[in-house]
């Protein structure tokens, strides 16, 4: 019997549809042999503070498939410490904030556009690997799809990953967010992390927001906990001017080095397989898993191996793997007993907070700029 596809994505989020639309560039006739499932139908609203790095804004700009959706561009980082404030700044836009419910739709329209079959309310009820040479999807409305490679780009309660019998991983987040009119003397284009609360391990943050044709605040809370702080009082305590939005929670799933990121004929991406766990930073590392994954998949249609065991070293190569082994092996670092030099540095020296801007930007980050970071570290440090 002939398989229903060559490819089926199981989420319709960023990372599901940059596949998709990374195979349409790579490889148009694998592309007409891919069904992509959403659960839900576009336009969803999803939760996500929704900062897009600007390297992850130009790998859509290579495919030509950079959705025209209400965006605020973001030219500078500010952070608060224990120890102070900086902001740095730029005359260039370095990144995007957008609402998920507009970019996951306008990515979608693309895709539609260049020939996807992308089928909406298609929720997912089970995943088969009994046999070696494809999986079996089965839908909630009981219709099954045979396929070659399957890939779970379903976030972070993935059915994907739980019918694999992956385990959930450590580092499992929670955050809360709600979204306020702009407070006086606020930056309109800067993204501010807030590092003051020691007894957090995670950060608060106020992103400029596009909601309703006018620029507003989205204020939120990252935890990764253990914590028992209640971070939706919190929250209401640090939303000044009042809230013009119901509260809004969600999870996010860290990415364990060392854990699986495949099985069988199944790929693991985005959320479903782990993002930064430092900030949550989700939409870049997904759009970059995305090509990631259509490269792999490609490779493995023009040699005939569909197998994703050993896949982790190969989809993580290039920036995303650098992004996440670098971000996995610094959150020790970030939220340890370290916590207090890296606050100092931040703060003391416009070194490191400069390179981070470089690094959101996708611009190349010297030697000369790494080293001076570094030295502010140390300075602080011995200090």
């Amino acid at each position: 019997m002939a398989l229903d596809a060559d490819v089926v994505i199981v989420g319709g989020g960023p990372a599901g549809l940059s596949l998709a639309l990374f195979l349409s560039a790579l490889d148009p006739a694998l592309f007409a042999r891919t069904i992509l499932l959403e659960r839900a139908r576009y336009p969803r609203e999803k939760v996500c503070a929704g900062a897009i790095a600007g390297h992850a804004l130009r790998r859509l700009m290579s495919i030509d498939a950079l959705p025209d959706v209400p965006h605020v561009d973001v030219r500078g980082l500010a952070a608060t410490t224990r120890f102070g404030r900086i902001q740095v700044r730029t005359d260039e836009t370095v990144g995007w904030v957008v609402r998920r419910v507009e970019l996951d739709a306008g990515l979608a329209k693309i895709a539609r556009a260049r020939g996807l079959e992308l089928r909406e309310g298609a929720a997912v009820q089970r995943v088969d690997t009994t046999r070696e040479s494809e999986v079996a999807v089965t839908l909630e409305d009981g219709s099954r799809l045979r396929t070659k490679f399957l890939v779970g780009a379903d976030g972070v309660g993935s059915i994907v990953r739980r019918s694999l019998r992956l385990p959930k991983g450590p580092l499992l987040a929670r955050a809360v967010e709600v979204d306020t009119h702009v407070a006086t003397g606020e930056a309109l284009d800067v993204l501010h992390f807030d590092l003051t609360a020691s007894d957090l391990r995670g950060y608060a943050w106020d992103f400029p927001t596009p909601l309703g044709g006018r620029t507003e605040m989205c204020r939120g809370i990252y935890d990764l906990g253990p914590s028992t702080l209640d971070a939706s009082e919190r929250l209401t305590a640090r939303a000044q001017p009042a809230a013009i939005s119901k509260a809004r929670r969600f999870g996010e799933r860290g990415v364990s080095l060392g854990q699986a990121m495949g099985q069988g004929n199944v790929l693991l991406i985005g959320e479903a397989a782990g993002i930064d766990p430092v900030l949550g930073e989700g939409i870049a590392q997904a759009i970059a898993y995305g090509e990631m994954a259509a490269r792999l998949i490609v490779a493995r249609q023009r040699v005939r191996q569909a197998r994703f065991e050993h896949a982790r070293g190969e989809l993580l190569r290039g920036r995303l793997g650098v992004d996440l082994g670098v971000r996995g092996r610094a959150l020790g670092f970030t939220y340890g007993v370290t916590r207090p030099i890296l606050e100092r540095t931040i703060v003391a020296d416009d070194a490191l907070a400069r390179a981070g801007l470089a690094y959101f930007a996708g611009r190349h980050v010297s030697r000369k700029r790494l080293a001076a970071a570094l030295l502010a570290f140390a300075r602080c440090a011995i200090r």
